[in-house]
Order: structure tokens, then C-alpha cells, then sequence
């Protein structure tokens, strides 16, 4: 009942074990499961969808759908929860957990290798960059937050960890402007349709800064949880801010 939640069980779980995912793990905007989605069946975080599929184990996220995952509780409905994870270990530690609850623990340890050879192959630099995240509807990620555990891993400095904007929080445009981010990362992936929550990405103050700024662009998707999609947003990163290679006839002799 997690987008979460979704992407860990169909990427752990063998196929026919799945009785139903959310609806958002189909879109593929904001998924990076939506072909293993596919043909299956959907909720939208109902009690009464869940009880009319019956299922064995219900794995929900820690921070949604709380009233239904209270009934569930009370019907006797066995529950996962899944907290978000913030460090390399903590998210190894979820993949552990759902690939043993799912039967499949060696499917889980695949996984985990596979991200640490993908991080591993990525040049861990400090680079000393000011970085500032900025999403749909203003939000920016500070510290506490798996994004800014990426950033770091990437030798970007993170100037979302203010103690003013730990986590997850509202950023004004005149922070923007006042916290002089060399780099600024935006979503990539922008809504397909007009949606109020973007028209902060496209304000004139960001085109007009009175200095010297560069835009990154990562799709939200890829690390918006924690799986093997967040080596990819290491890789973008860390490709954006790797120093440019002179021509010859740059360089200095």
C-alpha cells in the first residue's frame, strides 16, 4: 500500500505472490516498477480493498495510510511496516527484511550486492560544491533525509541541512537566493500536465540569479525511495559536478 512498499515486493517477491499493489507503482513518472506493475491488481489504500483480496501479508509504508493499517491491525491482518531510510545500511537493512518476509533472502543480498557494486564504481570525491535541492511545491531536502545521504556520497555539500530545514521542508525562493547554491537540482521529470506544484521550478528569480549557478536535473523517482534506482541518481550527480576536461589548447603548459 506504498509506492515503497511496491517497488522492494515486486522486485523481491516472485510474481504470483503479489495480490496487489498501489496504484501509484503504474506511474511511471513517479515509479521505477511500472512494467513489473503492469497486469496487476491495484489499491488506492482502502481497508476494504484489502480485505477483499485476503491476503497473507500486508506491507505498508511507516508514514501512510495509517487509518487503514489501524483496521487492518484490529482484523487481525499480519502488517510490515516499512520505515524511510536514510543511510546505506538502514536501506539494506529494509531490502533484508522484505526479501525474507517475501521467502526470497537471497534475492535480497543480490540486490544489495548489486548496489554496492553500482556505488563502488561511482568516485567517491570531495568536491566541495554547494548543492541545494529544490522539488515540485518548493520542498528541499535536508538533513536526516536519504537524498542528502546521496548528495554527500556524490562530495556535494548540502546546503539544505540548516537546522531550519532538516528533512523534508518548504523552501522560500529568497533562501534560494540568499544561500548562493553553486548547483541547484531540480526534477527532471517534470508533471505532464499544468500543476500548480511545479510553477516554483519555472519562477523568473531563478533565471535572473545575481551570480553564477548551474541546474542539475534528477528525476525524483530515482531517490525518492530506497533501492537500486538511487545508484543511478548517484551516477547523474556525480557526472554533473566532475571537474570538465580542457582541450589541449586550454591547458596550461
Amino acid at each position: 500500500m506504498n509506492l515503497c512498499a511496491d517497488e522492494l515486493v515486486l522486485r523481491l517477491a516472485d510474481r504470483d505472490q503479489v495480490a496487489s499493489v498501489s496504484f501509484l507503482s503504474g506511474d511511471r513518472r513517479i515509479s521505477n516498477v511500472a512494467d513489473l506493475a503492469a497486469g496487476l491488481p491495484v489499491n488506492h489504500g482502502l481497508a476494504e480493498e484489502v480485505v477483499t483480496a485476503a491476503p497473507d501479508l500486508v506491507v505498508a509504508g511507516l508514514y501512510t495510510t495509517r487509518t487503514t493499517v489501524a483496521l487492518l491491525r484490529k482484523l487481525n491482518f499480519p502488517v510490515v511496516e516499512l520505515d524511510v531510510p536514510v543511510t546505506f545500511e538502514a536501506v539494506e537493512a529494509q531490502i533484508r527484511e522484505v526479501a525474507a518476509v517475501v521467502g526470497h533472502p537471497a534475492r535480497g543480498e543480490a540486490m544489495i550486492a548489486d548496489i554496492r557494486a553500482g556505488l563502488d564504481a561511482i568516485p567517491a570525491r570531495e568536491t566541495g560544491t554547494r548543492a541545494l535541492v529544490l522539488r515540485p511545491n518548493g520542498l528541499t531536502a535536508g538533513a536526516g533525509s536519504l537524498v542528502d545521504t546521496l548528495l554527500r556520497r556524490t562530495g556535494l555539500v548540502n546546503l539544505g541541512t540548516t537546522p531550519d530545514l532538516e528533512g523534508y521542508n518548504f523552501l522560500p525562493l529568497e533562501w534560494v537566493v540568499t544561500l548562493r547554491p553553486e548547483v541547484l537540482i531540480v526534477d527532471s521529470e517534470p508533471y505532464p500536465r499544468p500543476a500548480l506544484a511545479y510553477t516554483v521550478l519555472h519562477h523568473p528569480i531563478l533565471e535572473r540569479l545575481p551570480y553564477e549557478m548551474r541546474a542539475i536535473g534528477v528525476p525524483n523517482r530515482l531517490w525518492t525511495c530506497a533501492g537500486p534506482a538511487m545508484v543511478e541518481a548517484v551516477s547523474i550527480l556525480a557526472r554533473a559536478v566532475e571537474p570538465p576536461v580542457l582541450a589541449a589548447a586550454d591547458r596550461h603548459p
